[in-house]
């Protein structure tokens, strides 16, 4: 199963040359582990990503939306009207914020 969190880890390790184990040994996970949150088949934890972020060298605020968004899809992939529930979810979103803004 592809993520498109999982993906963006792959690309970003293959660019820099860096092996598996050695992700896997900053996140304290063994490789095998690493090996399957890149191919989506486990999920990382939050702290994990901003590991990840720091020894990729990368935005953390990217990271953390491609797996937040991979969280998402998982819910909502398989219903019918996935595009109309999203759009349900932003506009709350936006709702919300503008509230708060006014606070």
């Amino acid at each position: 199963m592809s993520s498109i969190f999982g993906d963006k880890l792959k690309s970003l390790r293959e660019e820099q040359q860096i092996p598996q184990r050695q992700l896997a040994a900053v996140l304290e996970i063994d490789t095998a582990t690493y090996c399957k949150i890149e191919k989506g088949d486990r999920r990382a934890k939050r702290e994990q990503v901003l590991q990840l972020a720091a020894s990729l060298q990368t935005d953390s605020k990217e990271l953390l939306r491609l797996w937040s968004a991979d969280k998402v899809y998982e819910i909502i992939a398989a219903e019918d009207e996935a595009t109309q529930i999203l759009n349900v979810v932003a506009e709350s979103i936006v709702s919300y914020k503008r509230k708060k803004a006014k606070l």
